[in-house]
């Protein structure tokens, strides 16, 4: 489903030049759940960012399936993203004046969905997260771990073939952490293909795979003895 190839990523400034990421190659299938690991400053989180279109690359190629994305307009780009991607980052994201329903109906806002598909999918969503009796609150209303299913909610409702999940549990206790990953993996278990990026060698631990980055390099890959591909 994913594919890179050579892929560079060089950020400039006016003192200093920093490589990113250094050559990196990485297959990932559909329906897979691959965990990218690394140190603070590896290239994790840029990986995930050109993966999922906010960023592009300096050089090399992105392919999805067979199309090579490498060097789409910001408008095509922007299409794909809304059609394929759906995103859990560590701090949430969502919008404090919005609803808990809001927040989550703001995907299907950019895609234009009807009203009344939207109303039916977010409320579907909401029940399945375990949180529709919030529906009317406000993300500074909710408990971190409540928080984070509005976030993952918000990002299935468009029902991505790709999930991309920076440090989804960073900000969590364990118990709500556990919870996290146990819904991250009933998705993968249903069909999505996830990429996430983790400190936590528990919740890599979740997925079929674990790359391992260091200076901006692919060291590693470790499959789990449960997964093969």
């Amino acid at each position: 489903m994913i594919r890179t190839n050579e892929l560079i990523k060089v950020f400039k400034n006016s003192e200093i030049e920093t490589m990113a990421l250094n050559k990196v190659h990485l297959d990932v299938d559909e329906g897979e759940f691959v965990a990218i690991m690394g140190p603070s400053g590896c290239g994790k989180s840029t990986l995930l960012n050109i993966i999922g279109l906010l960023d592009t690359p300096s050089s090399g190629e992105l392919f999805f399936g067979n199309q090579n994305v490498s060097n789409h307009s910001e408008k095509e780009r922007t299409q794909l993203r809304k059609a394929t991607v759906g995103f859990v980052f560590q701090s949430f994201n969502l919008i404090d004046e919005l609803s808990v329903f809001e927040n989550v109906e703001l995907p299907l806002l950019y895609m234009n969905v009807s009203a009344r598909e939207r109303k039916q999918r977010v409320e579907h969503i909401l029940s399945k997260m375990q949180i529709a009796h919030r529906r009317k609150h406000f993300p500074q209303q909710l408990s971190g771990g409540q928080q984070q299913r509005v976030a993952i909610a918000r990002a299935v409702v468009t029902e991505p073939k790709l999930i991309l999940a920076d440090e989804p549990t960073g900000n969590l206790d364990s118990a709500n952490g556990e919870e996290v990953m146990d819904m991250l993996t009933q998705l993968n278990n249903n069909g999505a293909t996830i990429i996430m990026a983790t400190h936590s060698t528990s919740d890599a631990e979740k997925a079929h795979r674990i790359v391992q980055l260091f200076d901006g390099h692919v060291v590693t890959e470790n499959i789990q003895s449960f997964y093969v591909r």
